[in-house]
């Protein structure tokens, strides 16, 4: 591999928006990464809150895409994490039994947005492309 070539590979690997998504579910984590493979997003998958933590200590993200009840904690747990973070992170709850009420208290709380369970392909995509994408002067987090 040529000088050339590596360093548009860097290049490239730089434009990808990680995303940190937190659920005691693999097979979501599967699916989450077979939805968003043709878009420059990467996901990374982890369990729990503490395995977050450590992650986010490591690497470097663009979101958090986590799970509203953890084995660990809870989506607002991850809103803390969060806003502990020197970078501002967006976070996006998922929720099975999420209705209108709780996605208002999300985005009240702080929260870019709320995605409900099943996954729904176009829906997944364009909230998390949207979140990953938008600028840092367009973000005001909410303290929790």
């Amino acid at each position: 591999m040529n000088e050339e070539t590596s360093r548009d590979i860097k290049v490239l690997a730089r434009m990808r928006s990680n995303i940190l998504f937190i659920s005691e579910r693999p097979e979501d984590a599967r699916r989450l990464t077979h939805m968003l493979r043709a878009l420059p997003l990467e996901l990374n998958h982890v369990d729990s809150l503490r395995q977050a933590r450590a992650k986010l200590r490591d690497d470097e993200f663009e979101l958090i895409f986590t799970e509203a009840h953890l084995p660990d904690g809870n989506w607002l747990d991850v809103l803390h994490l969060a806003r502990d973070c020197p970078r501002d992170l967006q976070v996006v709850v998922t929720d099975a039994t999420a209705d209108a009420r709780f996605w208002a208290e999300a985005l009240n709380l702080g929260a870019y947005d709320l995605i409900t369970q099943p996954f729904y392909e176009p829906e997944v995509r364009r909230i998390l492309s949207n979140a990953c994408s938008r600028p840092v002067e367009e973000r005001h987090p909410v303290a929790v």
